[in-house]
């Protein structure tokens, strides 16, 4: 499987708060890669680093084997990544067609029948359809997180990194979340998934990182992660106390 993005030893500081430490991190094209850990273990740190958002202390980040380290936001968007947040906010004033129009037209470089064949298809994919003329305001959480995720894809990205996007939903919009999600792995598009609700990630993903204080501690097959003495205790123990 070859990799469509990847991190080597990637380090953050922020003045005397090391976040993270020689993080390796990569995920193959068509690839589902949940990461978990507790607070403060430095995962959305790295999605930033990953998505440009902030510029690593040392290492190097790659895509396709590409060098993008010093690369921003937006260009590696044009490279294939796409990132949808944990809190939606998508442009209120504007229609959810709107919302995704503006995606793939920017995100994606798209312009006439391409555009709207595009935005067409990712409603469809996030079951919007039927709200396309609906002000994004005026949306539940559920639908905003779906058009977080419809605005990632009209990207036309090769991997998606997703933060947290099942915080705050109710067990039964988790599973319809999930749903929606499976249905972005079918196009082989590669996953990155930040999760504190596991038993929803577990489903989607093909392999489970745990960090901790900066650091991957654990990586592999999801269960065997969930078992490892060093994750319950790092991660789960933490968590229950």
């Amino acid at each position: 499987m070859s990799p469509i993005l990847e991190g080597s030893g990637l380090s953050m500081r922020y003045g005397d708060l090391q976040v993270l430490t020689g993080v390796d991190f990569t995920v193959g094209e068509g690839e589902a890669v949940g990461i978990v850990g507790p607070n403060g273990a430095g995962k959305t740190t790295l999605l930033n680093v990953l998505a440009g958002a902030v510029r690593p202390t040392a290492g190097t980040v790659r895509i396709a084997g590409r060098d993008v380290t010093r690369a921003r936001p937006d260009q590696r968007c044009r490279l294939g990544v796409g990132r949808a947040f944990q809190v939606p906010r998508p442009f209120g004033g504007m229609t959810v067609l709107e919302n995704v129009v503006v995606a793939a037209s920017y995100g994606a470089g798209l312009r006439g029948p391409a555009l709207s064949r595009q935005a067409a298809d990712v409603l469809e994919e996030c079951g919007l359809t039927e709200l396309a003329n609906r002000r994004a305001e005026s949306l539940g959480l559920l639908h905003r997180k779906r058009l977080e995720l419809a605005r990632c894809l009209a990207t036309g990205p090769r991997v998606v990194l997703l933060d947290e996007i099942g915080a705050g939903l109710t067990d039964a919009e988790a599973a319809e979340l999930v749903s929606a999600v499976r249905q972005v792995r079918s196009g082989d598009i590669a996953i990155v998934w930040i999760e504190h609700i596991v038993h929803v990630l577990v489903q989607v993903v093909d392999r489970l990182v745990c960090m901790d204080t900066g650091r991957v501690i654990a990586d592999g097959e999801p269960q065997a992660v969930l078992g490892d003495a060093v994750v319950i205790d790092a991660y789960l123990g933490k968590a229950a106390s």
